[in-house]
């Protein structure tokens, strides 16, 4: 798979990713999917997308959009725009493509990608992995990776929040 070097051809639109990954896949490569927030990047979510990329060729990180974010953390967040945030993660080695969502969940990304392998942090069990009956029906694997013991976005926020007070 070809792999951008550039920030930029990392970031994609899921119309200009599609044709990206069906060519990986006819080419042989496993494509990753995983998806999140990532609001305020940490350790955690940093050895997350690591061993994510293991797991296949080509990893593919799905991002909520602000107004995603907005609808699932509340009022207050996202802390950090959609823009930067996926700046960040595109970033990363590890990644070779992000993907920026409206809606809630990636159940739309993940039906229009078909991606071989689906990874979610271990605050999901596989069953309730959304897009989980889509890529097992295609043949592709679906499971959780461990999350790193007191690490998360939310503890973050609210430390720095004290840390005002």
């Amino acid at each position: 798979m070809h792999k951008p070097r550039r920030l930029k051809d990392k970031i994609k639109l899921l119309d200009d990713l599609i044709p990206i990954v069906r060519q990986a896949k006819s080419n042989g490569c496993t494509t990753v999917f995983t998806n999140g927030c990532f609001d305020i990047l940490h350790s955690g979510h940093v050895k997350l997308l690591e061993q994510c990329r293991q797991a296949g060729d080509a990893l593919i990180v799905g991002l909520n959009s602000d107004a995603s974010v907005r609808k699932l953390k509340g009022p207050n967040r996202p802390i950090i725009p959609q823009e930067l945030r996926a700046q960040v993660v595109a970033a990363l080695e590890s990644v070779d493509y992000v993907v920026i969502f409206n809606e809630p969940d990636p159940l739309q990304v993940i039906t229009r990608l078909v991606p071989d392998v689906l990874i979610k942090g271990g605050d999901w069990t596989p069953d309730t992995i959304i897009g989980r009956d889509i890529v097992q029906s295609a043949g592709g694997r679906v499971f959780a990776i461990p999350l790193m013991d007191g690490v998360s976005t939310t503890s973050i926020a609210h430390k720095m929040k004290a840390s005002k007070a």
